[in-house]
């Protein structure tokens, strides 16, 4: 990155920062113990010099609306410039289930808009943001305040010259609330007039043709909607339809189920027409950027291939910004089954010494971050099989099929590789994953394999057998005693013939 950062890669990285301890503790925390969490998350990261942001950021307000649906920040630069920015972040969930769940059915009026003529906008989207302009500040900086009265008082004390710019911005839909916030701040009376631009990611539409009309006859200083050409979310809900054909050559290409699944969820619209506001600014048009273990002909390596076109990360690397620091991950936990008081050791990636641990929904009162990819922890009480998470102030790592601890055996099942990843009919295959145990069963898709040979509890070989089309992919499971292991694109295998 040049010494000077872009404005894009500065709004990047502020939006990637609102998803900062987006997740609550597995086993709970208060509304005020997770903004608290993530103030001192944001804060560190905004100090950060490495950062796009330069560590000439600070944070002003930050606000979570009831129970974690939306969070928006507001931070001003340190270094004369005058500039101000409004975070917003969308809902804290799977990118399918906020295009599942965002009613888009029902338009409503926009009255806070400004606009002289009425403007519609989704019910979903409306709630988002009043969800937003309503929260208030539970923690410092400026406690019990909104977002527009916050803004109001950072604009109080700031210098009259040079004249200030407030920068509206966010990812996904962080940047469809963002547009609407964009139009409600511009309406307000301030006590020293800013200018206003506007710089989305990734935002999936706010409104019909007459949102998209008053929003582009403002005169923002920058209007800017960064979308990477091969992100699913931005084409809602414009022309979501067109995904269903990606992804080009090496793919994934969309399986039928894919398709299903896309053309249910464009008929949420009801009818309503959408129109993306603002100056498209296309990113990755040749698809070079692509996550390349996942181009498999399967329903999860494309659902998989739309998150990773979809991530912070993706996004702050197209536009050259370095990456923010990732929330800790759990990548193994060892063993993978015992009793309450036993020791285990947690491997992974992002501890912290203030990381704290969860099985399940128990919090693990006792543990010991022996350094940044180990922790030893002592097994709280507990039942069943659950998995493993540890939490700190950039947020909780997610749940992952190795991470899981079966509270008095038997350990889970679980496939974590497979070797080779392709081959004919008969091809020996060496599987690596845990909980395998002699007897095992393995199956490619729901063939079973005629000769599997037990080497140990995390590895096991067997043959392919054949299949009605012997030119497909297939996941790989291994059965021990009543338990399966889980699918994943780690355990597919594709067949190249006989």
């Amino acid at each position: 990155m040049a010494p000077d950062p872009t404005t894009a890669q500065v709004t990047v990285t502020l939006a990637a920062l609102a998803a900062t301890g987006a997740t609550p503790r597995p086993s709970g925390e208060t509304l005020q113990q997770q903004t608290e969490r993530i103030i001192t998350g944001i804060n560190a990261q905004l100090s950060d010099p490495s950062l796009a942001t330069q560590g000439a950021w600070k944070l002003v307000w930050l606000a979570l609306s009831e129970a974690n649906a939306n969070m928006a920040y507001i931070a001003r630069s340190t270094n004369g410039s005058n500039e101000f920015a409004v975070i917003a972040r969308g809902t804290d969930a799977d990118l399918i289930d906020i295009l599942e769940d965002l009613d888009v059915g029902t338009v409503v009026p926009f009255p806070e808009s400004g606009s002289p003529k009425p403007i519609a906008v989704s019910k979903g989207a409306m709630d988002a943001f009043t969800r937003v302009v309503n929260a208030r500040s539970i923690a410092s900086p400026s406690p019990n305040a909104t977002l527009a009265q916050a803004l109001t008082a950072a604009l109080n004390s700031a210098p009259a010259s040079p004249q200030p710019t407030v920068y509206l911005t966010g990812h996904s839909l962080g940047g469809c609330i963002a547009t609407m916030l964009a139009l409600y701040l511009q309406a307000q009376t301030w006590p020293k007039q800013p200018k206003f631009a506007v710089i989305t990611y990734a935002a999936p539409t706010a409104g019909v043709q007459s949102f998209a009309d008053y929003f582009d006859s403002v005169p923002w200083v920058i209007d800017e909607r960064h979308n990477n050409a091969y992100d699913l979310v931005p084409h809602a809900w414009a022309d979501l339809d067109t995904t269903a054909g990606w992804y080009p050559s090496p793919g994934p290409q969309a399986t039928d189920e894919v398709k299903l699944l896309i053309g249910a969820i464009s008929q949420r619209t009801k009818g309503n027409v959408y129109v993306q506001p603002g100056t498209l600014c296309p990113m990755n048009t040749s698809y070079t950027s692509l996550a390349k273990n996942l181009v498999n002909k399967t329903t999860q390596d494309f659902l998989g291939q739309v998150a990773f076109q979809h991530a912070n990360s993706t996004y702050l690397d197209l536009v050259g910004a370095p990456a923010v620091p990732s929330a800790p991950v759990v990548t193994s936990v060892t063993p993978t089954f015992g009793e309450p008081g036993a020791t285990v050791t947690i491997n992974g990636t992002g501890f912290s010494k203030d990381s704290m641990v969860d099985f399940g929904h128990f919090a693990c009162p006792t543990r010991n971050v022996d350094s940044d990819s180990r922790i030893t922890a002592k097994v709280p009480n507990g039942t069943g099989v659950v998995h493993v998470r540890v939490t700190n102030t950039l947020g909780t790592s997610p749940a992952v099929a190795m991470g899981q601890f079966a509270y008095g055996g038997p350990a889970p099942v679980v496939v974590s590789a497979v070797s080779p990843t392709s081959g004919k009919v008969d091809t020996l295959v060496t599987i690596s994953g845990s909980g395998f145990a002699h007897g095992a069963t393995v199956h490619f898709k729901d063939k079973p394999s005629d000769a599997v040979t037990f080497l140990s509890t995390g590895q096991i070989t067997a043959t392919a057998p054949g299949q009605l089309d012997d030119h497909q992919t297939v996941n790989v499971t291994v059965t021990v005693g009543k338990a399966t292991s889980p699918t994943s694109p780690a355990d597919e295998f594709t067949y190249t013939g006989r």
